[in-house]
């Protein structure tokens, strides 16, 4: 177990290295001038010119990155370049929202999901598999700020049960905690929900066509042991891997679903240092999401043997 633990980590390494060049580069290479912007529409060249000098934009790209780096391996991600704040701080007073709204609609996915891909897979062909496939399609097809706009004028605009932008957190109270964070919930696991219910049909119905299923059938055993404690832990390993890469991918920066509810989280951090071309965050933002997706994919892996003992760690 040691021994596979460390191996699995000391792969993520080059991983990692590979990710903060892309980081790095893209934003390099993005157009626009940081210094420009900084210094507004009617600065002379002079300004501008001392602006990139005191950010040292003018030195060479290879030693800005290394510089970049090693802060970054200190915690320092940089100084944003229009509030003045400490990157990290700026992330850390962000990720709360996002945070919550991941880990809200994984839970939610995972409780809607798995549930029914079981009952469909057990019944294939009947009205109640088709009904779950349509949804399956119909989750995976419809973009997620139409359904977002829905569920707004539905539950906020029409009826007024729910507030429509904004986040609350759980020390205001449980019960504004849960009607702001409801819906962007909704919008953001709607997408998670159909691909783990998908998945957990299609691997559901192999795992019931094979012979040791039969073999507790014929001991008399209920479907709902046999569910329970033969079937659901073999389904696990594919529904662990959807769930892993999809919460970091949620967490990451779930912009849309940030820009729709007006949710002060990461993504919206992310779209606001965008427009205003600020280097520092956008580096920041994008380090910290893959690397959230670098450590989610480890944690899977290591998860597998745990799941099912067959796997042997090597």
């Amino acid at each position: 177990m040691i021994k596979y633990t460390i191996t699995r980590i000391i792969s993520v390494v080059p991983v990692v290295w590979i990710v903060t060049a892309v980081v790095f580069g893209l934003t390099y290479l993005s157009p626009g001038d940081p210094a420009a912007i900084m210094a507004g529409d009617y600065a002379t060249p002079a300004q501008i010119e001392a602006i990139r000098e005191r950010l040292q934009l003018d030195a060479p790209v290879f030693i800005r990155y290394l510089q970049w780096l090693h802060d970054a391996l200190e915690g320092n991600l940089g100084i944003s370049l229009f509030s003045g704040q400490p990157v990290a701080r700026l992330i850390l007073t962000r990720i709360e929202p996002t945070i919550t709204l991941a880990t809200t609609s994984t839970v939610i996915a995972l409780i809607v999901s798995v549930p029914l891909g079981l009952l469909a897979a057990h019944r294939p062909g009947t009205v109640l598999d088709r009904i779950v496939l349509l949804f399956c399609v119909a989750g995976m097809s419809v973009p997620a700020f139409l359904v977002g706009y829905v569920l707004i004028f539905t539950f906020g605009v029409s009826f007024g049960w729910l507030p429509v932008q904004g986040f609350v957190g759980v020390d205001q109270g449980i019960g504004e905690f849960v009607r702001h964070v409801i819906l962007p919930a909704v919008m953001l696991g709607l997408t998670q929900t159909a691909l783990v219910a998908r998945i957990t049909r299609a691997s559901a119905i192999e795992i019931f066509n094979q012979d040791f299923i039969r073999v507790a059938r014929a001991k008399g055993l209920s479907e709902f042991t046999i569910i329970v404690r033969h079937c659901l832990r073999l389904v696990a390993i594919p529904i662990v891997t959807i769930i892993g890469t999809s919460f970091a991918t949620l967490l990451g920066g779930v912009v849309i679903t940030e820009t729709v509810f007006a949710i002060p989280g990461v993504g919206r951090l992310l779209v606001d240092a965008i427009q205003h071309k600020d280097i520092p965050v956008i580096q920041g933002v994008l380090l910290m999401s893959a690397l959230v997706y670098v450590i989610m994919n480890l944690l899977v892996d290591l998860t597998y043997p745990v799941i099912d003992r067959r796997i042997q760690y090597t």
